[in-house]
């Protein structure tokens, strides 16, 4: 009997069965839910994923850190000495233009010498450089060249100005103290202070002009290059304007005199600048007060104009320093430049509106009309000059003047001037009778020549 109570084999079977799939089934059913549960909250794979992300930023060592700001400047050192040495030198640029010469492939067209693309590789190879021999460099120096080549001088020329561009760079990231590509205003002094016993241009200088000539400099940088006056430029900004070109063109000991007077750079230009501020400082006090710069060029500069200067522009009790002076005049000696119109349109926009409409016009003309009267001049109206001025701009708005508006129609500085300056409007109004007097001194000296 007790052996007939005892559960068959089989049924002892199917309950191990059942139980063990009742164990399979919450196994599975908890690894569902922690999966759908970690991917809806946003994990799973996504939480492991910044581990893939390259790491991109790295902190700047503080001012305590000193071991650490070490090592950064001796590593950037030792990086920026390594980049020097893969450029050629001048006894690389001898040799290639040497092989270059050798290669070059008949016919001549003009007076150029030309090379093909076949032997453009081979030179590439036995100088020994490829960084300036690929198919991309050759392709942007054809010039409809019916054989396909390109001119030996364009490629040496484009050669020679990459690697100045390299050795200018890296000449200005050893001034770049952060190591974030930009240099501050002192990090740019410091580079042009030690730059000027190597520009024979600038031997004449005085020692104790040193200052004022480095500031005279630096701010046609900063007034052109950081329009949001951050204190900061990029040095790719800098290798791409013009100025740099202009400041190494001092290197050239013959260098003409009309070429120094028109380079800003040069020591009679910033002479000039300084010998301007130093006249009109009439207290010398170091400081222009409003009423002496209202001599400034023609003295004839409105006064409310020169009100919105004083307000706008940083002053020391109410003094306008030299570097405050250079972007002043920066801005009026450079009135077609965008950078020149910002600084003018600024003082304009009297309400910061971001544009100017009727009211601003009007504003500022009345002061030209008052100097008018001054000088014994029958007054203009201001309908007929304010609809010129919209004629020439071509406002997208025709009720509002923006400063794109003003870049755009090529017309800034023409506008501006027969706002703020009577002399400028003088020369508007009167520009046909100018422009026939010029004809007629060219064509009297025409006849003097025959």
């Amino acid at each position: 009997m007790a052996e007939d109570q005892q559960p068959h084999w089989s049924d002892i079977l199917k309950r191990r069965i059942a139980n063990s799939k009742k164990e399979e089934n919450k196994v599975e059913e908890t690894e569902l839910f922690t999966k759908y549960y970690t991917e809806w909250r946003g994990g799973g794979d996504r939480d492991k994923s910044y581990k893939n992300i390259p790491r991109f930023y790295y902190r700047l060592p503080a001012e305590d850190e000193v071991l650490l700001q070490k090592l950064r400047e001796e590593s950037r050192a030792v990086f920026l000495q390594r980049k020097s040495r893969e450029l050629l030198d001048n006894e690389e640029l001898q040799n290639l233009w040497f092989l270059l010469d050798k290669h070059q492939v008949p016919p001549v067209s003009g007076e150029e010498a030309m090379i093909s693309y076949e032997a453009y590789l081979q030179v590439g190879e036995k100088a020994g450089t490829f960084l300036f021999f690929t198919a991309r460099v050759y392709a942007k120096l054809l010039n409809n060249d019916p054989y396909g080549r390109i001119s030996i001088m364009q490629f040496f020329n484009y050669v020679m100005r990459k690697v100045w561009l390299h050795q200018t760079r890296i000449g200005l990231s050893l001034y770049d103290v952060a190591g974030q590509g930009y240099l501050r205003e002192s990090d740019l002094e410091n580079y042009i202070l030690e730059l000027i016993p190597t520009l024979p241009q600038l031997d004449g200088l005085e020692k104790s002009f040193y200052s004022f000539y480095v500031c005279t400099a630096v701010r046609k940088f900063f007034f052109f290059l950081d329009p949001l006056r951050t204190g900061k430029i990029k040095i790719q900004d800098i290798l791409a304007c013009s100025f740099l070109d202009d400041l190494l063109e001092l290197r050239d000991e013959e260098l003409s005199k009309e070429s120094q007077e028109s380079n800003w750079f040069s020591a009679p230009s910033a002479l000039r600048v300084y010998g301007q501020y130093l006249n009109l400082d009439k207290d010398h006090n170091g400081m222009l007060s409003k009423e002496e710069l209202s001599r400034y060029g023609t003295a004839t500069l409105t006064s409310v104009f020169l009100d919105r200067v004083f307000q706008e522009c940083l002053t020391y009790d109410g003094e306008m320093d030299y570097k405050t002076y250079l972007d002043f005049v920066l801005a009026l000696e450079n009135r077609k430049e965008p950078a020149a119109l910002q600084y003018i349109f600024k003082l304009l926009d009297m309400e910061n509106r971001g544009y100017l409409n009727v009211f601003s016009l009007n504003y500022f003309f009345r002061a030209i009309q008052e100097q008018m009267k001054i000088h014994g001049q029958e007054p203009v109206s201001f309908q007929d000059v304010k609809d010129e001025i919209f004629d020439m701009v071509k406002p997208k708005d025709p009720y509002k003047i923006t400063l794109q508006d003003l870049v755009n129609s090529c017309q800034g500085d023409t506008v501006t001037s027969i706002l703020i300056d009577l002399n400028g409007f003088w020369t508007y109004e009167n520009r046909e009778v100018l422009v026939a007097n010029d004809n007629d001194s060219s064509n009297t000296a025409d006849l003097d020549d025959t």
